[in-house]
């Protein structure tokens, strides 16, 4: 099992935490991951994009000029397709983009990803976040003891306004529960800082 430091909010070591090796220390599977992160970004697109037919667009219903005899191409209406203002041929229609993926493929793209950030020391243990009071400059001082820079996602077990609401205006820093955590969040923040009770958590989901 990999062993990992854990810190408190001053950055100092208090003790460390055996990993378990079915979510933190498998070989990650690369091919899985990008499947499901495609998926992600596959259900997040809207699909509203619209383009008007020759049957939807104002106007040409009388036809432009008579069939024969003019030496002109014949034409049937001023809207269609070939014609400024006419209809779009097979523009794109409202539709929806979303598929699913296996529930297996996704939890093992977690368990990828998790492990990956363990190979790549981009994991840090917080033995728990607790404030006070909402206050930005408290969270920036506990990642600056941390020695956390850029990217940074901040994983809890259960909701904690305080947390959320301090670290929400800091740029670069985003803060996710366990149980909404997604391959797309954590694959976009180079570091994850993953307090003690949501790596039991995380345990007793992905194990």
């Amino acid at each position: 099992m990999p062993k990992i430091d854990v810190y408190n909010m001053e950055g100092k070591k208090v003790s460390d935490v055996e990993l378990n090796d079915n979510v933190f220390g498998i070989e990650p599977n690369e091919a899985v991951v990008h499947s499901v992160l495609v998926n992600y970004l596959a259900n997040q697109r809207q699909g509203t994009q619209s383009t008007k037919t020759r049957s939807e667009v104002s106007g040409g219903g009388r036809k432009p000029w008579r069939q024969k005899g003019t030496g002109r191409a014949r034409q049937g209406s001023i809207r269609a397709p070939q014609w400024v203002k006419g209809g779009i041929a097979l523009g794109p229609r409202p539709r929806s983009y979303k598929y699913t993926v296996n529930k297996k493929e996704r939890r093992l793209a977690i368990r990828s990803v998790l492990s990956s950030k363990v190979l790549e020391n981009n994991l840090v243990v917080l033995d728990k976040a607790e404030m006070k009071e909402i206050k930005t400059q408290a969270m920036v001082k506990t990642l600056a003891n941390l020695k956390v820079e850029g990217k940074t996602l901040i994983l809890l077990p259960e909701r904690n306004e305080n947390v959320q609401k301090s670290a929400r205006n800091i740029k670069n820093v985003k803060t996710t529960l366990v149980n909404t955590i997604n391959v797309y969040d954590l694959l976009k923040y180079n570091k994850l800082v993953v307090t003690l009770d949501a790596v039991k958590k995380l345990e007793e989901v992905y194990a």
